[in-house]
């Protein structure tokens, strides 16, 4: 089993709009859930434009000059430092716009928010952008109007606890502990029927830490001051007090609501009411793979705290993980995703929880919980670049002992910090990541290094490295400062310095920082997991069948290639068995292809199944490739769906390549039998072999000369003849000849050719024989596949710009500019190459002897093979490609060079002319003196087969002299025409070659 993936080649650089979403915590159009509809209304468009925000009334001093955008249903600002002021705001909570009567030249907008708070807008663009503006505004809040969504405003709002928090007689202070945990055993409490403020674990198990040392009284009256001024939950204005907030330490009972808001899941869980629960039941009694890992992993997560030393506590965490799983069933669940939603539902409920972690691994943290865990690879890469180039010390003395610094720092990064400190320290980090991004990952592991870079400087390997990091972890509540005499210094704590050192000396370390550092490795990060990922699809193959493990590396290399080219559709589940056993193991998902990525994996197997042109028009000469479409493919893509799922495997392919790579003479043959056989009973219909006939064109199309297509028209000849040569015989027909004694007609879908008939109608054949014999088995290249180039990393101007030229529409238009030019110019050429390339010279074509005796030329049935000329020789030529000519006319600028001879040629016998692939009609033969005449003629030519030893005496001798003369009259008629349009050498060429020939010697 094996997950084969592109994705990570197909990642795409965030262009200006995603860059808006991500930094306003917008969530994008496309979000999965019962309200998707309503998050990207038709007819909405994105606008900007510069603004001056004042908070309160117009004469308000603190003015912020900024850029003001509507992307609806959300409205947004952000000053020109990106750090002064920035909000988001769902455009539902809107209650009144007015256009300020200011004085001339001044466009100003008063926005009243449902809770009362105003916000004075001035548009400081140019009048008509105003205008327009304000227009679409205006349409988007009737849209939000007509759709019902302010009425859900109020209701969303009584279950974020801020809104208890900001009310002068709040009526739950009173049922509150300290630390903010309810004393009623955690009972939820609401105003009569309205929903309960919403709460984590925390509020039953208590929060961790201790209050009083925490200074969550304070904490809380600075917060409860900040909301009342400047919003909350959905209408929250951040002002750089707040980061500052942030820092010092959110309340316990707070915390929640402000990471949901900070990070903008709260958004999420307002468009989509209902959703969590929704999942929740579509699901119920679903088990998976991911369902098996989490409960694994339940009672690992952070068994210390109390609340998963209990069933509520494991409960919560089980339908959190599962209904993430459900929703994203391509990432499923992966390691520490249990660590972070154990920690964040001591603090949020279930809903929340849910939306939360999907901020955090979709947006915050993409590709930290996937299964390559490639956003965790990437950032370690970046971590250790940063290590360098701020603390080259440590840097270098790690590169002398050989420590890793992912061996402590993974851990540290994958759970935010929250399996490594201790729980009241990890949420002050963690309450940093959510309000100023991920930066504060590496700012403050930069911090751990440098404060205890005297320390690091004396370890010696990997297992120091881990435990000085442990102890210093385990003492981040201890004084920095323990002997100095000034108080105030001996009261600064180890993790009050960690921060001051990370925000003050590592403030460089920003958002851009890690962007280019990200775009610089991560194409290197790609090469190694997929490096890693071809190794383990090998490993994990049940069988190699006969090929080595080089051979199998190839098979992968074409099979990644192809799901780069056509993506095929996500791994999906086995199967649902209705029964199942307790000790039965579910099979996990594995990539499977369809017909259109099957037929590019065989183009980069086999050489028949690809069109390679050699293109020249005189400025370049390059070699395109084009997947070749033929039945024959999809007829392969059957043939090697061992599991009947509609689908093929690595192993599929595999197993598959082992039937036909390793075969001799024999196995080929029975092996193209097989193949061609629909309903494997054991026989080929009329029907069936003119589907041979058509698969070996369309192998043969490119070839040179008419040695293959000669070769097909004979086998055609051959299998009518030797197939109505071995069909039963009338009663009473024994010991006679003649036409009124033929085997009656048989159905185009009646079994008619065996498959000892049909080797021997190979091995009448040299040329089919050598194919079957080594070409065709030789045609299957297990070759290295040329790899692909990652997109290249945008370094700086040139590089972006080069990347935006350089892309392969570009490269193809090009190319088609330069042909047009070549084409006028005269120097246009193109030729195919061939696929088996045996015969490198075009010969002439010569009289071939045919297995049928002048008396079976005579018989009846050569009526009716005249007779199904046309429609026969259209149906095997119909399932290949068309064919080109070797050239075009002499005026035209472009030529076409097909390596491979015309379709229309003849193939002449001693005193016929007849066009090619000619059926034999099977009614009117005597199948007798057919029998005895070709296997007598295959006598002269061949081995002896044990057919030989069957004579027959009832030959018929006579020939008819007229029907001779006619013969050579049409062959006089064709050789006369072949030298009067014989073009090939002109009479000044003759000229030159007879002088040539005369010419004495210098």
């Amino acid at each position: 089993m094996s997950t084969i993936s592109a994705q990570l080649r197909n990642f795409k650089e965030p262009d200006r709009d995603e860059q808006s979403l991500l930094f306003f915590a917008i969530p994008p159009g496309h979000v999965k859930g019962v309200a998707a509809e309503n998050n990207a209304e038709e007819g909405f468009q994105k606008i900007e434009i510069n603004a001056v925000l004042n908070l309160g009334t117009e004469g308000t001093k603190e003015s912020f000059a900024g850029k003001l955008h509507l992307i609806p249903p959300y409205l947004a600002f952000a000053s020109l430092d990106k750090k002064s002021v920035r909000f988001t705001i769902p455009l539902c909570t809107i209650r009144r716009v007015e256009r300020l009567n200011a004085r001339a030249g001044v466009y100003a907008l008063s926005l009243l928010l449902w809770h009362g708070l105003k916000l004075v807008v001035q548009l400081t663009s140019l009048r008509p952008a105003a205008d327009q503006f304000c227009a679409v505004l205006s349409f988007a809040l009737k849209a939000e109007l007509q759709a019902g969504k302010m009425k859900t405003v109020k209701p969303f709002s009584k279950t974020c606890y801020s809104e208890n928090l900001v009310l002068d007689s709040s009526p739950v202070a009173d049922k509150e502990r300290e630390d903010g945990s309810l004393i009623d055993d955690g009972e939820k409490v609401g105003e009569g029927d309205a929903p309960a403020f919403h709460g984590g674990l925390g509020l039953k198990f208590k929060f961790p830490g201790d209050p009083k040392k925490l200074r969550e009284a304070s904490k809380t009256k600075l917060w409860t001051n900040y909301l009342k001024a400047h919003g909350r939950h959905l209408t929250l204005i951040r002002y750089p007090q707040a980061t500052r907030f942030v820092q010092v330490g959110l309340p316990n009972r707070l915390r929640g609501e402000m990471w949901e808001t900070l990070s903008g899941s709260i958004y999420l869980r307002f468009a989509n009411p209902g959703r969590f629960e929704q999942i929740l039941q579509e699901n119920n009694g679903r088990t998976s793979t991911s369902t098996e890992d989490i409960e694994k992993d339940l009672h690992r997560s952070l068994p210390e705290y109390p609340a998963y030393q209990s069933e509520e506590g494991i409960g919560a965490l089980r339908r959190v993980l599962q209904a993430y799983s459900f929703n994203n069933p391509e990432t499923g669940y992966c390691q520490a995703m249990n660590i972070l939603a154990a920690a964040i539902l001591i603090y949020l409920s279930e809903e929340q929880a849910f939306w939360l972690l999907e901020v955090v691994c979709g947006r915050l943290l993409p590709g930290y919980y996937s299964p390559s865990m490639h956003g965790t690879l990437l950032d370690q890469r970046v971590f250790e670049s940063l290590v360098a180039r701020c603390l080259p010390i440590i840097h270098e003395h790690f590169q002398e002992v050989d420590v890793q610094l992912s061996v402590a720092s993974l851990p540290w990064f994958l759970s935010l910090y929250i399996n490594s400190m201790p729980m009241i320290f990890a949420f002050r980090v963690v309450d940093c990541f959510f309000c100023m991004g991920p930066k504060v990952l590496f700012q403050v592991g930069l911090a751990i290094l440098k404060v205890n870079g005297e320390k690091l400087l004396q370890i010696q390997d990997d297992g120091q490295f881990i435990h000085l990091m442990r102890d210093y972890f385990s003492s981040l509540g201890d004084s920095a400062h323990p002997n100095s005499s000034d108080p105030r210094a001996r009261a600064i704590t180890k993790f009050q310095e960690l921060l001051l050192v990370s925000f003050r000396e590592f403030a460089v370390i920003n958002e851009e920082t890690i962007f280019q550092e990200r775009r610089r490795f991560r194409n290197e990060i790609i090469s190694s997991i997929e490096s890693f990922s071809k190794r383990s699809a090998i490993r994990n193959l049940m069988t190699l069948e006969r090929f080595s493990k080089e051979q199998v590396g190839f098979i992968y290399d074409a099979l990644f290639k192809a799901v780069c080219v056509e993506p095929p559709p996500a791994p999906i589940p086995p199967p649902i068995t209705l029964l199942t056993t307790k000790d039965a193991v579910e099979e996990r998902p594995e990539t499977r292809i369809g017909p259109e990525t099957f037929k590019v994996f065989l183009s980069e197997i086999a050489t028949w199944a690809r069109d390679e042109k050699v293109v020249m028009n005189g400025f370049q000469q390059r070699v395109d490739r084009e997947v070749a479409d033929h039945d024959l493919m999809d007829r392969l893509f059957l043939f090697w769906d061992y599991s009947y799922r509609g689908a093929l495997s690595f192993q599929d392919l595999v197993t598959g390549l082992n039937g036909v790579t390793f075969n001799d003479l024999m196995d080929n043959i029975e092996w193209f039998f097989n193949l061609h056989d629909r309903n494997k009973d054991g026989f080929l219909t009329k029907d069936e072999v003119l589907t041979v006939s058509e698969s070996l064109l369309f192998i043969f199309r490119f070839e040179i000369g008419d040695a293959y297509l000669g070769a097909v028209s004979r086998f055609m000849s051959n299998a009518f003849e030797y197939g109505d040569a071995l069909l039963p015989q009338p009663e009473g027909a024994e010991g006679e000849a003649g036409e009124g004694n033929a085997p009656p007609p048989i159905e185009s879908n009646q079994p008619y050719l065996s498959l000892a008939t049909f080797r021997m109608v190979i091995l009448a054949d040299e040329v089919l024989e050598s194919f079957f014999e080594t070409d065709f088995s030789a045609s299957f290249r297990l070759e290295p596949v040329p790899l692909m180039e990652l997109p290249p990393a945008n370094n700086g101007l040139l590089g972006g710009l080069w990347s935006n030229i350089a892309t392969d529409s570009n490269v193809r238009l090009f190319h088609k500019l330069s042909d047009e030019v070549g084409k006028t110019i005269g120097r246009h050429q193109v030729i195919h190459r061939p696929s088996i390339g045996r015969y490198t010279s075009i010969d002439d074509t010569r009289p071939r002897e045919s297995l049928l005796t002048p008396a079976m030329r005579r018989s009846s049935s050569k009526s009716s093979l005249k007779s199904n000329n046309t429609s026969t020789a259209a149906s095997a030529t119909e399932g290949g490609p068309s064919r080109s000519t070797a050239g075009t006319a002499s005026g035209s600028p472009s030529s076409t060079m097909t390596l491979a001879p015309p379709t229309n040629f003849l193939v002449a016998d001693a005193n016929v002319q007849k066009p090619l692939l000619d059926p034999i009609s099977p009614g009117a033969l005597d199948p007798l003196a057919q029998a005895t005449n070709v296997v007598a003629n295959a006598f002269m030519e061949r081995t002896p087969f044990a057919i030989d030893d069957a004579g027959d005496d009832d030959e018929d001798d006579d020939e008819d002299d007229e029907e001779e003369a006619g013969h050579d009259g049409v062959l006089d008629e064709v050789d006369a025409f072949l030298e009067a349009h014989d073009t090939t050498v002109t009479d000044e060429e003759n000229e030159v070659a007879k002088d040539l020939r005369t010419a004495q010697p210098l």
